[in-house]
């Protein structure tokens, strides 16, 4: 007995290890992806360009993602695990050092978009290696885990960088993101344990995923529901300065209150994963949109502005979900399927970022960025029910055929 006790407390401890090293990944990607957000006013100063052009930049991160995860996952599809997962955070790393070195505004564009290649293959590789490593009742809670680095960094990692970001400059922030990168690959080669790549494994069996309209379907949930909050998020810096009058030195703590949003949400979503996930789906795409439409009020003042940031953090709470939804309807295109989910946030992104800017530009004024995020969580909200509606069907299909 004494040995059996020992042994499962061996897999506990393998487990941890693992899931902390697979998270340190996702802490320092969110870091390196949500500081644009932070850094938005030092960078335009810094180029001498305007905050909207500097917004592209995010764009470009988030482009990067969209391109790199299907070609990657595609390409990949029969690599091992662990040395994919290394490989990608070692392109990781690298893009940083490279955005840290540039000193223009094309320079920055490219490195970005060039950091942003290995994004969602890292989180849907690491995502299927947490889930591997649980039974399957406890799927959700895993990916939680992998996904705390993930919205830790938006509470600790980001917050940190904005702040040393004012200490020294922006160019510092990105090699602090790539130095964490580094010491990721590390902890990846001790910790994560090797499983051989599927040999099985193809191209085009991936690519199958494409086919499936639940997965098409989920992928465009995530793709319009997020990228309201991505409306809003990308300008936040500026929208409480130039709105709730908010200090600059006070900006590190509005990245913070989102961070604490999005640990609050995460947390909450790992547990509600492991029930009826399209009902989590739907009633978090419902609460975001809520937010976003009360964000204009509570913006106005810097006490309710930093509650308004806190509560668009909660939108973590669809994570989880997403994810294991995807995982359930991909059949035999797990890797695809797995990493085309933060591609389809990661065009929330991009769609974000540039359809807020182009609000701002064209002279509605920042809190402008609040109405694209409403109309954009209410065609998710759309997106969604037909997605419901077509899963709906296809279950009454296969009961029928049953019978």
């Amino acid at each position: 007995m004494l040995q059996k006790n020992t042994k499962e407390t061996v897999n506990d401890n393998v487990v941890r290890w693992a899931l902390l090293a697979l998270a340190l990944g996702g802490f320092g990607i969110g870091t390196g992806e949500f500081i644009m957000m932070g850094l938005l006013p030092d960078v335009s100063r810094s180029l001498s360009i305007t905050e909207p052009e500097a917004g592209n930049a995010i764009a470009s991160y988030a482009l990067g993602v969209v391109v790199g995860a299907p070609v990657i996952a595609v390409l990949a599809a029969r690599m091992a695990r662990k040395t994919l997962l290394l490989t990608l955070m070692a392109l990781f790393s690298a893009g940083n050092v490279a955005s840290a070195l540039v000193n223009s505004y094309p320079g920055l564009i490219v490195a970005r978009f060039l950091t942003g290649l290995p994004h969602g293959a890292y989180f849907g590789v690491a995502a299927l290696a947490a889930a591997s490593l649980v039974p399957t009742e406890k799927r959700g809670r895993a990916l939680a885990s992998l996904m705390l680095g993930l919205t830790i960094a938006t509470l600790i990692g980001v917050p940190f960088g904005s702040w040393i970001g004012q200490l020294f400059n922006w160019h510092v922030v990105f090699a602090f993101v790539g130095a964490i990168g580094l010491l990721t690959c590390l902890l990846i080669i001790r910790f994560v344990p090797h499983a051989p790549g599927n040999p099985d494994a193809h191209p085009l069996r991936e690519l199958s995923a494409l086919k499936n309209p639940q997965v098409m379907l989920t992928l465009l949930v995530g793709a319009v529901g997020f990228g309201g909050m991505f409306a809003i998020f990308s300008y936040i810096a500026p929208t409480l300065m130039n709105v709730a009058g908010m200090s600059a030195r006070l900006i590190p703590w509005a990245m913070a209150a989102f961070g604490l949003g999005m640990i609050v949400g995460n947390l909450v979503g790992g547990r509600l994963a492991d029930g009826r996930v399209l009902r989590v789906i739907g009633g978090t795409l419902l609460w975001n949109v809520l937010v976003m439409a009360l964000f204009p009020l509570l913006a106005q003042q810097v006490s309710t502005g930093l509650l308004a940031t806190f509560l668009l953090g909660t939108s973590s709470v669809l994570l989880p979900s997403l994810q294991i939804r995807l995982m359930d309807v991909a059949d035999d295109a797990q890797t695809l399927a797995a990493a085309m989910n933060h591609s389809a946030l990661n065009i929330a992104n991009a769609m974000g970022a540039w359809l807020g800017g182009v609000a701002v530009t064209l002279g509605f004024g920042w809190i402008a960025t609040a109405w694209v995020g409403v109309i954009l969580g209410m065609a998710g909200l759309l997106v969604f029910a037909i997605t419901a509606r077509h899963a709906g069907r296809q279950k009454e299909y296969h009961r029928k055929q049953a019978h």
